[in-house]
């Protein structure tokens, strides 16, 4: 049976190795429009995919699941889930909430995502990403959506101390050819973006990714359809008894990353806080204590 706590297409991925030259020609048509290239008929899947029916059953069961509706029911739940907007999250969780206050319901749930997250996050994929953050050859972009906008400021914010050639894109679309016009080959792109998936991010991954940008996703367990231009991606559980999604452990790694950055090249970055240090105290930024 396959693990709960992976989608569909995590599952499809861990067992890529393992399938055979038509499953494997399946797979991909599945990950190429995910999740909605699994939500036709099982006919229609194969057709679409350029296989037989039995290669389609056949997949599926040597994936875990009982056969195809055990499979496209797992398909309709992560749907769900993505596009679920805030009142259909709330009366979710109120409905399933346990009769205790607020802040330890809220405790469990992120305690929950952060052990989550943590036994599914690749070390070295992390190391790589801080690697490339380091890298001062390259120019580093932030953006995120109409919520995840707040993280990518953050980010940036501490970034832009750490090293030069940071930029914090508009969470304006319109704003981005600019920005793009002065990306090059080798530059990083770091993008926030969780359910319900904004569509302009796809589009600018597209671009960024066909001049040579390296893309950095932070996501969620359903991920975003960036993923599949992303050279890294970082799916992180945000699940909160709320109608709003937490933000918390994704913030951790955040953190995480400012630390590895800052402390991989951390004469320089203590070069960069005394001048800054400097520029306050010529704005008469912070009070002083009397």
């Amino acid at each position: 049976m396959p693990n709960t706590s992976r989608t569909v297409s995590d599952t499809i991925r861990a067992h890529f190795g393992g399938l055979t030259r038509a499953e494997r020609q399946l797979a991909d048509s599945l990950l190429d429009n995910y999740p909605v290239s699994g939500l036709g008929s099982i006919t229609t899947v194969a057709d679409n995919a350029g296989v037989s029916t039995p290669t389609v059953a056949r997949m599926v069961q040597k994936l875990g699941y009982k056969g195809y509706p055990e499979f496209q029911a797992h398909l309709h739940q992560e749907l769900e889930a993505t596009l679920s907007n805030p009142i259909a999250k709330h009366d979710r969780w109120a409905a399933n909430a346990p009769d205790t206050h607020i802040l330890n319901r809220f405790a469990d749930a992120v305690m929950t995502n952060m052990r989550q997250t943590l036994t599914e996050l690749d070390t070295n994929v992390f190391d790589e990403v801080a690697r490339l953050l380091s890298d001062r050859k390259r120019s580093v972009y932030f953006v995120g959506g109409r919520i995840t906008g707040a993280l990518a400021e953050y980010f940036y914010t501490h970034m832009q101390v750490i090293r030069p050639k940071t930029t914090l894109m508009s969470l304006n679309a319109s704003a981005w050819p600019q920005h793009m016009l002065n990306m090059s080959r080798g530059d990083v792109l770091v993008i926030f973006d969780i359910r319900r998936y904004e569509a302009d991010m796809v589009t600018l991954a597209e671009v960024a990714k066909a001049s040579g940008v390296e893309i950095v996703l932070f996501t969620d367990p359903w991920s975003s359809p960036v993923s599949k231009h992303a050279r890294h991606s970082f799916k992180v559980h945000i699940e909160a008894p709320s109608a709003w999604d937490s933000s918390v452990v994704m913030l951790f790694v955040i953190e995480a990353l400012i630390e590895a950055v800052q402390s991989s090249s951390w004469a320089e970055t203590r070069e960069r806080i005394h001048t800054l240090e400097g520029l306050f105290e010529q704005a008469r930024l912070f009070r002083k204590p009397r």
